[in-house]
């Protein structure tokens, strides 16, 4: 929630639960819109920059969505030799398609977003985000329903990418977490293919079981399955997320291989994801160990 004060100042609050309210000082407003799916609101903070909200909750930060972004993105894209096909489903800020675009054996990017009017809002206020990755000629932008759309298509691809909204949320993705959705994914993948999603926080993950009853959930289709983490300060916590697939498990990857296959690709300068980074994340801590 934003709540201005009697005197200047203005504050967004994140309730991340009945427990913790974290506080960020807002600069500006810049919209509030309401779409068909869900509530947007895009605001200036003093600490992390613009960040969009969706349904009152952080979605994305400009100071740190790079995390966030090729955290989901490169281990995945990375473990395939030669990802050519990538679907998408969500996404809509445009991030995780810039950071699938840096590939360069991909010829092809299908991207299925329900909520039109938030694409296009995230189009107009969140150009360093994207950075035009929705004009480049590899991308085709489909606006449907992902689970209907996944039901009706005979599109294969390398990579699937799930940057949909929490399970928790009261959204349009709230019944994209199911046994039912993940074997529609893997229907959708090539035979050597991996899918990954963001599986929410670790400490819920530890109270709930969210990212362990999807661990779960997908060991029980894909025979090879990895689970990492890493701490995203806009959310305040450790962020977990979860492969799937018949051949390739990131977490066997070697620093020397992943320093082979991104010198290949030219991708030697990402902001944040390495060959240390790619071991840090699939070195779990004992008690990350015990909870999967």
């Amino acid at each position: 929630m934003v709540i201005s004060s009697p005197a200047i100042n203005t504050w967004y609050i994140d309730r991340d639960s009945e427990n913790r309210w974290i506080c960020h000082k807002v600069k500006k407003k810049i919209l509030t819109r309401k779409t068909k799916y869900q509530e947007v609101e895009i605001i200036d903070t003093v600490h992390l920059g613009r960040i969009v909200l969706l349904d009152k909750k952080i979605q994305s930060a400009e100071r740190d969505e790079f995390i966030y972004h090729e955290t989901l993105v490169h281990p995945s894209m990375i473990s395939h030799p030669d990802p050519r096909r990538v679907i998408i489903l969500g996404g809509g800020e445009g991030a995780t398609l810039r950071e699938v675009l840096k590939h360069p054996s991909v010829c092809r990017v299908v991207m299925i977003d329900i909520d039109e009017e938030f694409v296009n809002t995230c189009r107009r206020y969140l150009k360093k985000w994207h950075r035009k990755s929705f004009e480049d000629s590899r991308v085709e932008l489909i606006f449907a329903d992902a689970f209907n759309y996944l039901k009706k298509t005979d599109e294969k691809a390398d990579v699937i990418i799930a940057d949909i909204s929490d399970p928790a949320d009261k959204g349009p993705a709230r019944l994209m977490y199911t046994g039912t959705f993940y074997s529609l994914i893997k229907n959708a993948l090539n035979r050597d293919g991996i899918f990954v999603t963001h599986a929410t926080d670790v400490y819920k993950s530890s109270q709930k079981n969210i990212s362990l009853k999807i661990l779960r959930t997908l060991r029980g289709i894909f025979p090879k399955t990895s689970y990492y983490y890493e701490y995203i300060p806009s959310y305040g916590s450790q962020w977990s997320f979860v492969t799937g697939s018949f051949k390739y498990s990131p977490d066997g990857m070697s620093a020397s291989l992943v320093e082979k296959r991104l010198q290949q690709r030219k991708l030697e300068n990402l902001l944040y994801y390495s060959p240390e980074t790619h071991n840090r994340l699939f070195c779990l801590p004992k008690h990350i160990r015990n909870i999967i």
